[in-house]
């Protein structure tokens, strides 16, 4: 089992906070920059499209962005697991809703909270909010109003209409059922199936599974009065009495005596090993309940081995999570322009996931969690960073919409459409979230080599807290609780560990050691005791060269060749030991590598050899297959130039070598990162654009990525130090403690290691 991250209060807020309050911004995907531009976008030529829609009303889906467009609409009368906590407080909740749709399905989603819980008044809210939306997604409102409200919508409503806490469970319950019965050979014809829990999501999971072949009297539904069976006529209602059965059990215990299937959306401790062990052989178990299950794995497996057990949570095997649904089930409807999400297109979702899990799983999804997935009883549902989700579950779902007469305009090559879904996804939170698994297993013990700055304290704090391994601080104590104390975690000094010259033993060792290597370089006895007790960034390096950490992270408050300068007292890193400095850029969905940002003032043709050898060995540290590229001024020997002579001869170092990557140039940034641009060069032994430039002089690096940084916004992580024996990483001095989490994640991870 993972170790279970644990997030502050602090660390919360701050999260909601920075760097702008809130986590949705909005911008324009059309040029705005120009007086024609303005008058295409609003008077008069935005008159145009209008008339357009008002002569046919479909046009809004050409012409507007209805049809990719989510509105996540609540009123806070169930958030979460915190109850009635009203419309205004929900906000933040659906905000994240909003961004889920985005960062998983590429589905624009902004939230809307109503001020009522009046049922009628929230349904004519929404309808009249239809013509802006291609779909509305219900969140958080309490039963039973929550069923009145979406059954009214989607009859009153010609888009798709979908209660995620509802029927996004539901999804996903029935894909994991579908895999668990297949391990247990099973039938969902035949199985006895009990639900714990009679609300909106314990109730759609009953109706999809029903919908799906269970027979309504294999199912017992209970609530916390017991069994709902036929004649019961305390606490009921008639979405309860829809699913009342003959039979003589009464309380839950009862009803499990015998039973294949458990399915828990109620109460941490709702199920017994007694319980437990009176169920059927190859017992089925979807404890449920957040943040608690009813019933824990361990708990299960210690009275039934032959149990197949999912629960909620991430830190434990078969997770439900409902994000594997709602955004690729209304991917699907929007593609289609659907005028509903029925139950055959949650059917689909919920069997195509099913078979995605027991197809063989790509190495870069085993990359990200740090292990191989195989089918079996520890992993019957897809992973949420499968990056194969959106293409292909979407597919599944449009099909099955357009089978059923929902969809406005079906899609005719549906090969196509999947390669266009491929296209949509965003390597880069995947990349990371998998960068993120692996150092969770790897638990190194990270020293963090500046503990006089908050950045610093916050990233270590946050290593440790997220169960990443033990942060070691190299600070003086009593400036590190006071800095702590100062920014609301004050309790976190008692979890770092915090180092120093003064509370080490193996201070003379250290010395010793830096005196070997340094006595011919000009350093005395009280140069060396000065670097090893006084110089932060060196007693961190000689902490890591003896073993007393597993990575080292530095560099933010200094500049990023200082800090590489004091590191080389300790370690081989200079430019004549193979060291190379390969920063990442994540932008729109890309990631682009540039090489080298640190090391290699003006390397030679062979230097740029080994740097392009460090960048893909870098790129496919990140799960990244790499393709290179050296890019100058010129293009294929075009124009010809002293300078860029270099950049044509170091393809030509490589021939000779032999590498097992894909590489050419010299070439032009645009011939490397635009596939149209590269279609002029045919001859081009690249396949598809570059993720890895080699780029012709240190400074010229520099300057790409802070253009990048500061002009496109893109996302920077590094520069990666490569080639040292150790895991070092330097941050840059602007870093945020984001940036510095993520370079000892990277330190972890080993990335960059020779």
């Amino acid at each position: 089992m993972a170790t279970k991250s644990k997030i502050t209060r602090e660390e919360a807020l701050s999260y909601h906070l920075e760097p702008r309050p809130g986590k949705i911004d909005i911008q324009a995907s059309v040029p705005m920059t120009t007086q024609r531009d303005l008058s295409l976008a609003y008077s008069p030529g935005v008159a145009v499209p209008c008339e357009a829609i008002a002569e046919n009303p479909e046009c809004a889906y050409d012409y507007t962005s209805k049809g990719n467009m989510v509105a996540v609409i609540s009123n806070g009368t169930a958030v979460l697991g915190l109850g009635n906590l009203g419309a205004l407080a929900s906000k933040p909740v659906m905000e994240g809703k909003a961004v889920l749709f985005k960062r998983f399905a590429d589905v624009n989603s902004i939230d809307i909270e109503l001020d009522t819980e009046d049922p009628e008044a929230f349904i004519n809210a929404v309808r009249l909010m239809g013509p802006s939306f291609g779909g509305i997604n219900l969140e958080d409102i309490k039963a039973p109003e929550c069923f009145i409200i979406e059954q009214t919508l989607k009859e009153q409503m010609d888009i798709p209409v979908f209660h995620d806490d509802q029927h996004g469970t539901a999804v996903i319950c029935a894909a994991g059922l579908i895999n668990a019965l297949h391990l247990s050979g099973k039938r969902i014809e035949e199985v006895k199936i009990v639900l714990n829990g009679a609300g909106a999501a314990g109730i759609a999971c009953l109706e999809l599974l029903k919908a799906m072949g269970a027979r309504h009297d294999n199912c017992i539904m209970c609530d916390t009065k017991g069994v709902i069976y036929q004649g019961r006529t305390e606490g009921m209602n008639q979405w309860k009495s829809a699913h009342a059965v003959k039979t003589e059990a009464r309380s839950l215990e009862e009803a499990m005596v015998g039973c294949d299937v458990f399915l828990g959306v109620s109460a941490k401790g709702a199920v017994t090993q007694e319980m437990v062990k009176s169920m059927a052989d190859n017992p089925v178990i979807f404890a449920m309940a957040n943040p608690d299950p009813e019933i824990t794995p361990e708990e299960a497996h210690e009275v039934r081995a032959d149990a197949i057990v999912a629960t909620g949570r991430s830190d434990y095997p078969n997770q439900v999570n409902n994000v594997l649904g709602f955004p690729y089930l209304f991917r699907g409807a929007l593609d289609i322009h659907a005028r509903a999400i029925n139950d055959e297109m949650k059917i689909a979702c919920a069997e195509a996931l099913a078979e995605l899990a027991r197809a063989d799983v790509p190495d870069e999804v085993a990359v990200a969690y740090g292990r191989k997935l195989t089918f079996g009883r520890d992993y019957i549902i897809p992973t949420p960073f499968d990056p194969r989700l959106i293409y292909t579950i979407p597919p599944a779902v449009a099909k099955a919409g357009m089978d059923t007469g929902v969809a406005r305009r079906p899609i005719v090559d549906m090969d196509g459409y999947a390669h266009s879904l491929q296209a949509r996804m965003d390597p880069t939170a995947s990349i990371l979230s998998g960068m993120y698994s692996r150092a969770r297993k790897a638990q190194a013990r990270m020293i963090f080599a500046e503990g006089d700055d908050i950045r610093v304290l916050r990233a270590a704090v946050a290593y440790q807290r997220n169960g990443m391994g033990n942060a070691v601080v190299v600070g003086r104590e009593a400036q590190v609780r006071e800095m702590l104390e100062t920014v609301g975690l004050g309790d976190a000094a008692r979890e770092l560990e915090i180092v120093n010259a003064a509370n080490t033993r193996h201070l003379e060792s250290y010395k010793s050691f830096l005196y070997q290597r340094l006595q011919r370089k000009g350093f005395d006895s009280q140069d060396i005791h000065r670097l090893a007790a006084r110089d932060r960034h060196v007693f961190a390096s000689l902490m890591l060269a003896h073993g007393h950490g597993d990575g080292l992270v530095t560099g933010a408050t200094r500049k990023s060749a200082h800090a590489l300068g004091l590191i080389g007292h300790v370690f081989d890193a200079k430019a004549e030991d193979g060291a190379v400095g390969v920063t990442a850029l994540f932008h729109k969905g890309r990631i682009v590598l540039i090489c080298d940002t640190l090391v290699h003032e003006w390397p030679s043709a062979e230097d740029m050899a080994l740097i392009a050898r460090r960048g893909a060995a870098v790129a496919r540290g990140l799960g990244i297959e790499p393709r290179v590229a050296f890019v100058s001024f010129s293009t294929f020997g075009y124009p010809v130039s002293e300078r860029a002579e270099k950049m044509h001869q170091a393809p030509a170092v490589l021939d000779r070598i032999g590498v097992d990557f894909e590489y050419d140039g010299e070439m032009t940034v645009d011939v490397a990162l635009n596939q149209k641009v590269l279609d002029n060069y045919p001859f081009s032994r690249l396949t598809g654009p570059a993720n890895v430039l080699v780029v012709p002089a240190r400074h010229s690096a520099s300057i790409s990525v802070k253009l990048m940084q500061e002009m496109a916004g893109a996302t920077v992580i590094g520069p990666i130090l490569t080639g040292l024996d150790h895991p070092v990483q330097i941050c840059s001095n602007v870093s945020t403690a984001n940036d510095i989490l993520n370079m000892a994640v990277m330190a972890a991870c080993e990335i960059g290691r020779q």
